[in-house]
């Protein structure tokens, strides 16, 4: 009863094919072609149900037509055809293509004008609000700022607090633990930067560097990322495992120069009673056993030796003892364990992760192991940073630094601001101007 789609003329498909991918061509009239079943239902192998179905597909309303539509409007005009014949054969009003031909006439474009949207909940006055509170308490959570707009006569949502905040390059972060330094030691660590910031390589290379570690049977990774899909987060090939207190852990006193790494003791190798508790006693031990060996052979005989300012370090025992064999012992700020290179030698704990050691024996005999083989390119790249970045960088907190650029630079002094400034030079090369000078507040 229908008429099959191959017994159609290959017009038929030809503009079947055009229509679907947007392309205008002219649409006969089809008021003539009806199917011949009258049951309302469509006959996917009739050419006439498939063409009746895909005008009835154009004539659908939408809010906006599409750009293919527009450019279908312009191109029947070009060809003279009436605004009724358009609309008839595209399926849309007569004032549609009306106000599409007078918009093309008067802007000459066809792309639809972006809408306004929905109107902000805030003004620019609530946005500053809301900056100026995330900038006098940075850890105000977005609860409380939306507290603080509601007493004011702002409501608005949590969401649209945030995304104030992230229009201005705010973001949540996790904070940085940091160990407290007061405004004595922050002084004190920029003395210290201004004492050895023009020393040469030749200091550097003639200290020993001393520190205590403790090095956990079971090393931690810190959080890691894992790949798995969703519900599987328990799976054993996607946990780490953890032991508590480490499984077991060593103290260990390390020392090393720039021309390599030094002994690594074992404090319960020392103790009486094999504990790896360390006082005064045990680190005066230590030192009368290894300095002078580690020193001769690194550096020679004229060395310094660094230590920070641990309890059992400015001891007076420990100071008798050092004064008693003469040795020249660098003044080390307090709270200042980032300046000391031998804390960033990451290498031993890099090398630790491949092992899998036991019990403790075993711990020992990897850790001398991964010590003796850091190379002496690492510790020389290690100690001359200290020439190249570490001192004022460490030293100085970003709450006391203020940019300044003042044109009358005649030292590490402003002549016009009268106040205690840095040169740049310490940085790495090309990283700030040269005349980007640091005020401490």
């Amino acid at each position: 009863m229908c008429l099959p789609l191959v017994n159609r003329p290959k017009v038929m498909g030809q503009l079947a094919s055009q229509l679907l991918h947007g392309q205008v061509c002219d649409i006969p009239s089809l008021s003539q072609l009806q199917c011949a079943d009258k049951m309302p239902r469509i006959h996917f192998k009739c050419a006439i149900c498939i063409w009746n179905l895909l005008l009835s597909t154009l004539k659908m309303r939408s809010k906006e037509l599409s750009l293919s539509v527009k450019q279908a409007i312009i191109r029947l005009k070009k060809q003279n055809k009436p605004i009724r014949e358009i609309a008839r054969t595209l399926g849309v009003a007569k004032t549609t293509v009306w106000n599409i031909l007078k918009k093309k006439e008067r802007t000459g474009e066809l792309s639809n004008t972006k809408r306004p949207g929905r109107p902000r909940k805030t003004t620019v006055v609530d946005d500053r609000r809301i900056l100026s509170l995330v900038k006098k308490t940075p850890f105000t959570a977005v609860g409380q700022i939306k507290n603080t707009l509601q007493e004011v006569g702002v409501c608005v949502s949590k969401s649209t607090i945030k995304r104030r905040l992230h229009q201005s390059e705010y973001r949540g972060f996790i904070t940085r633990c940091k160990p407290l330094v007061s405004l004595k030691n922050r002084k004190a660590r920029l003395e210290f930067a201004k004492q050895h910031l023009t020393k040469p390589s030749q200091f550097w290379n003639k200290i020993l560097w001393t520190d205590e570690n403790r090095i956990n049977l079971y090393q931690s990774d810190g959080k890691r990322r894992v790949w798995r899909r969703k519900g599987t987060a328990h799976d054993p090939k996607h946990t780490t495992s953890s032991v508590k207190h480490g499984g077991g852990s060593v103290m260990a006193w390390a020392c090393m120069a720039a021309n390599g790494t030094g002994s690594l003791v074992f404090i319960d190798d020392v103790t009486a009673d094999k504990s790896s508790r360390m006082n005064s006693e045990v680190f005066r031990a230590i030192l009368s056993a290894h300095i002078h060996p580690n020193a001769e052979e690194l550096i020679g005989r004229r060395f310094t030796v660094q230590m920070d300012n641990d309890p059992k370090h400015t001891a007076k025992a420990t100071k008798e003892f050092l004064k008693g064999w003469k040795w020249n012992v660098m003044q080390w700020p307090s709270q200042s364990p980032d300046l000391n290179p031998i804390d960033h030698l990451h290498f031993l704990k890099t090398k630790l992760k491949g092992k899998c050691p036991k019990n403790k024996q075993e711990l020992k005999t990897v850790a001398v192991e991964a010590w003796q083989s850091i190379t002496r390119d690492e510790t020389q790249r290690l100690v001359m940073s200290m020439r190249s970045t570490t001192p004022l960088w460490w030293c100085i907190e970003p709450k006391m630094l203020e940019l300044c650029r003042c044109p009358n630079i005649s030292g590490p002094d402003c002549t016009l601001c009268s106040q205690n400034f840095i040169l740049c030079q310490i940085f790495p090369s090309g990283f700030y101007q040269d005349r980007v000078i640091f005020r401490v507040n």
